[in-house]
């Protein structure tokens, strides 16, 4: 059943991102704006609709009560695509988010075709200082014009039970900048898996954690602080996974 699954929903969101990514891109060159980002939207929804009811992947949420009302930087697990999606509906009604993300993304037909029309922060991740620079240039600029910026700081998709080292391009970007971090953990690996053509059907628990203001803050101090809640909240979201780790402490 999975594989049938997983079979119609690629037929979908292939059929579906034909149809919408063409809008995106036109949507942003053309009438400019927020018509990108509200066309890029839809696109989403389009493509959650396949999620939760072909795939039958749905969101539990904890803690939308931490989400700030004004602009800040999302610091994020990464463990599938499916995130990429949902961490959107968690900004309030109205705002949009943009992500920081790895220019050779842009090449991608379609989706990065739209990603980059739609003016996401993508930077050259060789570029080293450079790299974080660019972050804080643009990331302050969509701060500024109302854009929550989301950032995995592992720099990669992660497997459950796993973790690599937090990247300081989020931390460098709120400390510079001045606002408000937001650490964000799930289990979405659990059900869709890094690059795996099978999904199975389930709830992913998706925790907001506090909010803290990195104003007067280091960029090591504000990336400790979101790597400790995300890591403890992975444990305590998907306690077997370090069942092991746990065992051994002991």
């Amino acid at each position: 059943m999975r594989a049938v699954r997983s079979t119609l929903f690629m037929a979908y969101a292939l059929v579906w991102s034909i149809l919408t990514a063409p809008l995106v891109i036109i949507a942003a060159l053309a009438l400019r704006g927020l018509w990108g980002y509200r066309f890029g939207k839809l696109w989403r929804l389009g493509i959650q609709f396949g999620v939760e009811n072909i795939l039958g992947i749905r969101p539990k949420v904890i803690g939308l009560e931490n989400m700030p009302k004004e602009p800040c930087v999302i610091l994020s697990k990464h463990q599938s695509a499916w995130e990429t999606m949902t961490i959107q509906d968690l900004v309030p009604t109205g705002a949009y988010c943009v992500f920081v993300l790895k220019k050779e993304l842009l090449r991608v037909p379609l989706v990065g075709w739209g990603l980059g029309a739609m003016k996401m922060i993508s930077i050259d991740r060789a570029a080293g200082k450079d790299a974080l620079d660019q972050v804080v240039v643009q990331g302050r600029e969509r701060l500024k014009q109302g854009f929550y910026v989301i950032l995995f700081p592992e720099g990669t998709r992660v497997a459950p039970g796993q973790k690599k080292r937090y990247k300081p391009g989020g931390a460098y970007l709120a400390t510079r900048v001045g606002c408000k971090v937001v650490p964000v953990a799930h289990d979405a690996g659990e059900l869709w898996p890094r690059q795996a053509f099978l999904k199975t059907p389930g709830t992913v628990t998706m925790s907001i954690g506090p909010a803290f203001d990195a104003t007067g803050m280091t960029e090591a101090e504000v990336n400790q602080r979101a790597e400790a809640w995300i890591e403890d909240e992975m444990h305590r979201i998907s306690p077997h996974r370090y069942a092991d780790a746990s065992h051994n402490a002991t």
